[in-house]
């Protein structure tokens, strides 16, 4: 017996695209906009790359010991780079004028939603600070002069015996003083009297006065 061939369903033939399915949507006054704002970015963006490559080759130059072929062949990297920084500037002005024609159209620019916060409300914020400066900068400063009274009373407490000797030491001070300075008036009235020319010497009796004087020499 001859195995039995399953018969296979034709398959249906697919019906070719139409214009209407190839073509695409066309893009939205929005994102037209947007395309103009990338293109001038990315314009912008090379010439501040072409600015810096030109600044660097500059002071290259402008070295003394660059000289030769190397000097031609930085000039004339130098004038390329001014020629791209020239074709560049004109494409930035080109893509300003779209940007600018972008923008007329309606609903080009669309205003973004405002951004919702995700945390506590400001009203929390208020709340807080005003409980800080209600309740805690009160506490803090009674606490701060509870404090300041404690280290008051601490040094006020000086024994006694401690007092007194401080008096006593401040009594021989004042003593000491006195005594120098009696010292001090003597010394100095004695020079007054040698600086005089003579001085006189006074004995148990007046008879017995004598009168001392200085020598003087030639």
């Amino acid at each position: 017996m001859q195995p039995q061939i399953p018969e296979v369903s034709p398959v249906p033939a697919i019906a070719p695209a139409g214009p209407a399915a190839e073509a695409r949507a066309a893009p939205t006054a929005a994102q037209m906009y947007e395309a103009a704002q990338a293109q001038r970015e990315v314009l912008q963006d090379q010439m501040e790359s072409l600015e810096s490559r030109r600044s660097v080759l500059s002071s290259r130059l402008s070295d003394a010991s660059v000289s030769g072929t190397n000097r031609s062949g930085l000039e004339q990297r130098i004038a390329d780079i001014d020629q791209r920084i020239a074709d560049v500037d004109k494409q930035i002005a080109m893509s300003d004028i779209q940007v600018s024609r972008a923008a007329a159209i309606p609903g080009a620019i669309v205003e973004r939603p405002p951004e919702v916060r995700s945390g506590p409300p400001e009203e929390v914020f208020v709340l807080s600070g005003i409980f800080m400066v209600v309740v805690l900068l009160p506490l803090t400063i009674a606490y701060a002069r509870r404090i300041w009274r404690r280290s008051s009373t601490i040094v006020t407490n000086i024994p006694k015996e401690l007092g007194e000797r401080l008096i006593r030491v401040e009594q021989a001070v004042e003593s000491t003083a006195v005594e120098v300075e009696r010292i001090g008036e003597g010394q100095r009235f004695l020079t007054r009297l040698f600086t005089e020319g003579g001085v006189r010497a006074i004995a148990p009796s007046s008879k017995d006065a004598v009168e001392l004087r200085q020598p003087q020499f030639p």
